[in-house]
């Protein structure tokens, strides 16, 4: 069964609200978590160059696409600009890379990836200095890069266009340049993590706020421990008003914490390779959560943000990495 259930875009286009997402999914788990995905129900896909998997996903879609089961207009495909392409001049041919990998004419949206700039190599990845830390390249300008965004919506080739981990600083200042509004605003968003001034924000521009990491984020811990940084990551899953909400409408706590992100008129895009998990994920839409229950959720918040970029040590000195890590004064 298709998620039937939509938010609609400042430009009158439709975005799910539940969508799958797959950073951290290797080749080998994204294609058959992504024909498990589509055979239950998703049909918004949420992808990255930088995630190295939009090849196997395209291989995934082709197949779907050529057999008949599913149709392009049925889709909602999501991909982003890199840290490393934020410049002008990387946009379009970046982008180009991104739809040749997923096999496809057009995506439905298109991101800017992080507000900040990073130096890179041919193959895409980052460059670092003596120290150990990333290469940051300060002369990002968001409007010059937004105004070569626009150029793929006016050329068909996306139809919507927007942003991802922006400041409401930064999506207000790009609000003030652009022909095209942001139509999206993907930002870690949970009930540790509300950045409530944020969403409202956006809410009141009619820029749709989608909430990645909207389960926590195991694959930070796996992150953290591989850049060597010791952080204990809450799990919201064993939260006790979670679990008890969960309980009571015999729903499991993940089911409960996207139902309470729906409720809050934000969309979730949970990362699973889980068959059970998956259809879990996506069966939010038969139960409700009351007035008091969503109140009980909303005043979990802690402002703990999982996904601090910690890992990318030397981001911190770029001017738009607005985040506190360990590194950040």
């Amino acid at each position: 069964m298709a998620c039937t259930k939509f938010l609609t875009l400042n430009n009158g286009e439709k975005m799910p609200v539940i969508g799958i997402g797959t950073w951290q999914a290797p080749d080998d788990e994204i294609e058959p978590a992504l024909d498990l995905a589509l055979a239950a129900g998703y049909r918004h896909i949420d992808t990255a160059l930088i995630y190295r998997n939009e090849k196997a996903i395209g291989r995934v879609l082709k197949r779907w696409l050529d057999a008949g089961k599913v149709k392009r207009e049925e889709l909602y495909i999501v991909t982003k600009l890199p840290p490393t392409a934020n410049r002008p001049h990387d946009v379009e041919p970046t982008f180009k890379q991104s739809l040749a990998n997923l096999q496809l004419d057009y995506v439905d949206m298109y991101l800017v990836h992080t507000p900040f700039a990073l130096l890179g190599n041919a193959d895409g990845s980052f460059q670092f200095d003596d120290e150990g830390r990333v290469k940051v390249d300060k002369s990002t300008n968001h409007a010059a890069v937004w105004a070569e965004m626009e150029k793929l919506v006016a050329s068909g080739l996306t139809k919507s266009i927007g942003v991802s981990n922006f400041s409401k600083e930064q999506l207000a200042r790009l609000l003030q340049n652009c022909k095209i509004r942001p139509a999206n605003n993907q930002i870690e968003y949970h009930v540790y993590l509300q950045q409530r001034d944020l969403v409202d924000f956006c809410k009141a521009e009619n820029v749709v706020v989608t909430a990645y990491s909207p389960l926590g984020s195991k694959g930070m811990a796996k992150l953290n421990a591989s850049a060597g940084i010791v952080r204990e990551l809450p799990d919201l899953m064993d939260i006790a008003e979670v679990k008890e909400i969960a309980a009571a409408h015999k729903k499991t706590p993940a089911q409960v914490l996207l139902r309470w992100i729906i409720d809050t008129g934000v969309v979730a895009i949970p990362k699973s390779t889980n068959e059970a998990r998956l259809k879990q994920n996506l069966d939010v839409f038969d139960f409700q959560l009351s007035a008091e229950e969503v109140a009980r959720l909303s005043a979990l918040d802690k402002n703990i943000r999982v996904c601090d970029f910690a890992a990318i040590r030397g981001v911190e000195q770029h001017p738009e990495f607005t985040f506190k890590n360990q590194f950040t004064n």
